[in-house]
């Protein structure tokens, strides 16, 4: 553990010790708090996740019968207002990987400005495995055993990987039965029938390109002679090729759980996302598409191009693979996908990093967007919200790009140190209770 962290006795290591993913986000606050000269105490306090929760969550299975689910909610912060951050159903859930999003969700409302703090949410299962029905049973149950710390001045939930707009809406749907009153703005990423956001789920994609097209425009790079590769084809990942497309920008090759495709002439990404959606495509993936050839999973991250987007899972460019990356710019879509032994390795190359919180905002920025509307019952239009989320989306790309060049820092440290800046300051400012 860091020497500002709390020691041992204040952070039982059976909580979030063992987790990796849960040490590299304290090893990343570690940094950057020598960096901002940050005071050891709210070094500590920022360390720690303030409320962390793990629920049991029994369903019944369409068999008949009853399994018990884990389930995770951790609230990193709520000094800068209700906390806010994605709930994910995958096999690998844990706590740890739970409050090291969390944590990063609040360095990444504190570089969009944004009155949140950082919150994640998780449940360990296999989401393709779960019929419908189940998923509703299970994601309702999860509601009601999570009803005490959640609220939408508290906590609100957004998807995430394995959830979507449907998780959404039984979520809204249980608490507002649960209060008596229709409480749209519990969540966000709802369906936009039930007082969701236009652009809400292209937000998080749409940013990253956004993010992209500057960090080119800083290179010197057209769009349309760039190559693209994309690790990850969910929500973020597919609409981060789509996005690619317009721009002109040839996407060459493509990853998610299942496998790998390259076309190094280009990929079709409309007829891509509509083989990936079809509804005899049982587990929606890319593997087996006619239009590219399919290629081991473990060259995809090493294939040239110019830029590399990371759009899956955290800690996948490591020490081992992270000298084999052949790319210009490093787009992380994903949370977490650079450990700090790469970020040592790629400091000594001429890789332009766009770093994930500030890479991926776009989702949390148009989730702000959709709980102030469902706040104050005035819906936006789309092109007012795609034109908010662009402003806000380069305001924040400039301010890191700024505080870099100002102060010599890496990309990644100079978000960061803008994030935990904010938070740090604000507890400063509100001081210790009692």
């Amino acid at each position: 553990m860091s020497s500002l962290a709390p020691a041992p006795a204040q952070l039982p290591a059976t909580l979030f010790d063992n987790s990796p993913t849960y040490l590299m986000a304290c090893r990343q606050l570690e940094t950057v708090a020598k960096v901002i000269d940050l005071d050891p105490g709210i070094a500590q306090r920022l360390m720690v996740p303030k409320r962390s929760q793990i629920v049991a969550v029994p369903i019944r299975m369409d068999a008949g019968q009853i399994r018990v689910f884990i389930g995770f909610r951790v609230q990193h912060s709520l000094t800068s207002g209700a906390s806010k951050g994605g709930l994910r159903y995958a096999p690998h859930v844990d706590l740890g990987e739970v409050a090291a999003l969390a944590m990063w969700m609040s360095w990444k409302c504190g570089i969009m400005n944004l009155p949140y703090g950082g919150a994640k949410g998780g449940i360990a299962c296999d989401p393709a495995l779960l019929s419908m029905g189940e998923k509703e049973r299970l994601t309702r149950r999860f509601t009601e055993e999570v009803l005490n710390i959640i609220g939408p001045r508290v906590d609100v939930m957004a998807p995430d990987m394995g959830t979507d707009e449907q998780t959404m809406a039984w979520i809204y749907d249980t608490y507002s039965m649960k209060v008596g009153y229709a409480c749209p703005e519990i969540v966000t990423g709802k369906p936009l029938e039930l007082g969701g956001c236009i652009g809400r789920k292209e937000a998080t994609g749409r940013g990253v390109v956004y993010c992209i097209r500057e960090a080119l425009a800083d290179l010197k790079l057209v769009p349309e002679k760039a190559t693209a590769v994309v690790q990850g084809f969910g929500n973020v990942g597919s609409v981060t090729c789509e996005e690619l497309a317009k721009i002109g920008t040839t996407v060459i090759a493509v990853g998610d759980r299942y496998g790998a495709i390259r076309n190094t002439r280009g990929i079709d990404v409309a007829a891509l996302v509509r083989y990936a959606n079809d509804e005899k495509n049982k587990f929606k993936t890319i593997k087996g598409f006619p239009g590219a050839e399919e290629i081991d999973p473990n060259e995809l991250l090493s294939t040239p191009c110019t830029v590399l987007v990371p759009a899956a899972m955290e800690r996948v460019i490591t020490g081992e693979n992270a000298a084999k990356l052949r790319c210009r710019v490093l787009a992380e879509g994903a949370n977490g996908p650079t450990t700090p032994d790469a970020d040592d390795v790629l400091a000594r190359s001429d890789i332009f990093i766009i770093p994930d919180i500030l890479c991926n905002a776009g989702g949390v920025t148009v989730s702000y967007f959709e709980w102030v509307q469902d706040l104050q019952q005035f819906m936006w239009g789309e092109e007012q919200v795609n034109a908010q989320l662009k402003k806000l989306m380069l305001a924040a790309f400039h301010r890191v790009r700024d505080r870099a060049n100002e102060q010599r820092l890496s990309n990644r440290l100079a978000a960061l140190s803008l994030g935990v800046q904010k938070v740090a300051t604000e507890k400063a400012k509100r001081g210790l209770f009692p």
